[in-house]
């Protein structure tokens, strides 16, 4: 009867077994149940890696993955202004951070780290994944023996966050830094200099979509990231960071997709296929602080001929004046100086002060000199456009008399 008694008492009273009690704590690891990887054990313990391979034969975007194993050892110098030495591309490592802040700091973690390489295969990706925060040493120690197969760190805002964050991981886990053998090219910078004129931001995502041509559908946005982490460490449930790893990739793919179109502008800028005047004007520009005269005017007088918004086009005749100029081309500059002093726009009056510094100084054209002073003087009063005009005036009179 005991038996009996037992059997029934497990029963409710509709006569149905009582439900099976719910595990709320799952086993600690299963993210192998997610993703592709194992288990790394290293002297400091564990942690999670995995691998993929974007073949060869792949695209992404408007980029063939084929292009990137042909990139030359030296194909960085010019946008790297000599500081890269010329290693061969299977060197370069494309390191990208997802961490749990983005302000940085000692108490930020970096949880995922993705390290892209070039290989006759394609382009292969390995990241190390953080499954709960004791395993940071171990991440930390495997991370430096793979980055030591490596000479080039290639990065997007690397050097003022992924790498100062990680240098500081290393120091807080006691650990030696695998930075400072490595050289490193922050992408960003090259970047900003071609395509700051043409779109509003210069975000890794923005350009993939922009100069790619890749829509990443389902995207987890990057500002979630850490949020989405945190929720994984309360909950265990792995299926919330496989969105991370996805973006991680695509940010590091990308990364290297970018590195074989960006730095191709630098180093042949007048016969870089470029399709919008802006990127001509931001390229120029960069030319032009080089002190390659020649080449950043070229490039804004097709950017002119291409079509720009006023504001840009303004200033872009503005260098054109100031570069022939500086080259003694006097009447190409003086054009450029007369058509900018035709119509309303930011540097009206300082073309007018060329002018009337021109027809002064060179042509000995008072009566010139003072019109353009006037008008310069209808647009702005100040104290040496009034001296300008005594003085001009003066001359001017003294001219009269001796006629």
């Amino acid at each position: 009867m005991a038996g009996v008694d037992r059997k029934f008492a497990r029963r409710d009273a509709c006569g149905k077994p009582p439900p099976r009690p719910v595990d709320r704590n799952p086993p600690r690891y299963f993210v192998e149940q997610w993703l592709r990887g194992n288990e790394v054990a290293t002297p400091f313990g564990t942690h999670f890696e995995t691998e993929r391979l974007y073949e060869s034969h792949r695209r992404h975007g408007m980029l063939d993955i084929s292009a990137l194993s042909d990139l030359s050892p030296d194909f960085l110098e010019a946008i790297s202004e000599g500081t890269v030495a010329p290693f061969p591309c299977g060197r370069w490592a494309f390191l990208d951070t997802e961490t749990t802040g983005l302000a940085g700091g000692s108490g930020t973690y970096a949880f995922l780290i993705g390290v892209g390489r070039i290989t006759p295969e394609g382009f292969r990706l390995r990241q190390f994944f953080m499954r709960e925060q004791g395993e940071e040493a171990s991440l930390l120690h495997a991370l430096a023996g793979h980055l030591a197969e490596f000479d080039l760190l290639i990065t997007y805002n690397g050097k003022a966050y992924d790498q100062p964050l990680l240098e500081t991981r290393y120091r807080m886990a006691r650990a030696r830094t695998p930075f400072a053998r490595l050289q490193h090219l922050d992408l960003l910078f090259g970047a900003r200099r071609l395509w700051k004129l043409r779109f509003d931001n210069c975000r890794l995502v923005e350009l993939e979509n922009q100069i790619l041509g890749v829509e990443r559908e389902g995207d987890l946005p990057g500002e979630m990231i850490p949020y989405v982490y945190f929720e994984y460490l309360r909950t265990r449930e792995a299926f919330r960071v496989a969105p991370i790893l996805h973006h991680n990739g695509m940010d590091i793919l990308t990364l290297a997709c970018l590195t074989a179109i960006v730095p191709a502008a630098f180093r042949s800028p007048v016969e870089a296929p470029l399709a919008h005047g802006a990127e001509m004007v931001g390229l120029g520009r960069w030319l032009r602080r080089a002190e390659r005269e020649e080449c950043a005017l070229a490039l804004f007088r097709r950017a002119i001929t291409q079509g720009l918004r006023d504001d840009l086009l303004f200033r872009t005749m503005w260098d054109v004046g100031m570069i022939e100029k500086k080259l003694g081309r006097e009447a190409a500059a003086l054009a450029a100086f007369t058509e900018l002093a035709s119509c309303r726009n930011l540097y009206r009056l300082a073309a007018l002060e060329e002018l009337a510094k021109y027809y002064e100084h060179r042509e000995r054209n008072y009566t010139m000199a003072l019109e353009f002073t006037l008008h310069a003087l209808e647009l702005h009063d100040t104290e040496p456009l009034r001296r300008r005009r005594l003085r001009l005036e003066r001359r001017v009179t003294a001219n009269r008399r001796l006629l």
